[in-house]
């Protein structure tokens, strides 16, 4: 039987056939199809027949409790009701709620199900121009900030927390860098002495929750849609408790080495002072947080391995992590 540690590639048709059999939990057509979209924390489908379409989300197994669930669909409740930002939304089961549990003999234990309207748009085009959607961005990233400062949240909220010791810790939401592809006897050194400034300057920049709250944790361009209606932020299977600047260090994962980081950076502040203003300390510190954000993702290819984005990026990261650590302990020492 399939469960967590099951090879990816054993896992994905048990997956794939448990997406297409469960579509009865819902009032969609018979006539519907699962096509997989991505494969990441969870495995996401996009669910088609003539006329109807919705993205159908598989959790992974042991990711996420159904309260967290629960707790991630309430927030995308919120700001869809008292902003105006536009989140995607769920389509109930046929028994009413929101999440659905699927079971297959051939797993060992049911997954967590969640079935979201599709939103017709594009995400918005990542080889041009990039400071436009920078700035929409940073403007987004404070709505999101300024709703959760004021909003009181349910009783029994429960995310997943974004900090120094859910990235450094001995049980690392996603592994330890350590294991990651690429880590060398000669790149560990100067990753044990980011890991040990990274950790020390955010604990003493705190967690106050002028700064410290329920973010998205994963804001990239990947996850604007830009449809007819406006723009719709989407995937927040993420979201979690963490500073809010995190969401700057989340929106250029992958890129930190990318020269148009500054200009991009410089568009997203923009963006969000447009909405919401930010410390002069704060600021400051935005570069600790992009190397909090490239450790955490750095354990990620490590640990999600089997799947093809990790695949690809494995080659260079380590060596491109310690070249910005490199950059980064050089400006603290100078500081």
């Amino acid at each position: 039987m399939a469960d967590a540690d099951t090879p990816l590639t054993q896992l994905l048709p048990v997956l794939s056939r448990l997406a297409q059999a469960s579509l009865t939990l819902w009032d969609v057509p018979e006539s519907a199809d699962v096509t997989l979209i991505n494969v990441s924390e969870n495995v996401t489908y996009l669910v088609e027949a003539p006329d109807f379409k919705a993205v159908l989300r598989v959790h992974r197994d042991g990711y996420h409790s159904r309260q967290a669930i629960q707790s991630e669909l309430n927030w995308l409740t919120a700001l869809n009701d008292t902003t105006t930002l536009a989140t995607p939304q769920v389509i109930l089961g046929k028994d009413g709620k929101r999440i659905q549990d699927a079971r297959s003999e051939s797993l060992t234990a049911p997954r967590h199900m969640v079935l979201f309207h599709f939103i017709d748009g594009l995400a918005p085009d990542e080889t041009g121009d990039l400071v436009p959607g920078f700035e929409t961005l940073g403007r987004i990233a404070a709505q999101c900030h300024d709703h959760v400062s004021s909003w009181t949240k349910p009783m029994g909220f429960e995310r997943m927390t974004w900090d120094e010791t859910a990235v450094f810790g001995s049980s690392a939401t996603w592994g330890n860098w350590r294991d990651a592809p690429g880590v060398t006897s000669d790149i560990r050194p100067v990753l044990e002495q980011l890991e040990e400034v990274v950790r020390a300057r955010l604990q003493s920049f705190g967690k106050s929750q002028d700064r410290f709250n329920l973010i998205h944790a994963d804001m990239r361009l990947a996850n604007l849609i830009m449809a007819p209606e406006g723009t719709r932020l989407i995937d927040f299977d993420d979201c979690g408790w963490g500073w809010f600047l995190y969401d700057f260090a989340a929106a250029i994962s992958f890129i930190e080495d990318d020269p148009r980081i500054p200009a991009l950076k410089d568009a997203w502040l923009r963006g969000y002072r447009d909405i919401r203003s930010l410390s002069a300390e704060d600021e400051a510190e935005i570069d600790t947080f992009v190397m909090l954000r490239r450790m955490a993702l750095l354990a990620w290819i490590g640990s999600h391995i089997e799947a093809p984005e990790p695949q690809a990026l494995a080659p260079d990261f380590a060596d491109n992590t310690a070249k910005l650590a490199r950059s980064y302990l050089d400006a603290s020492s100078d500081a």
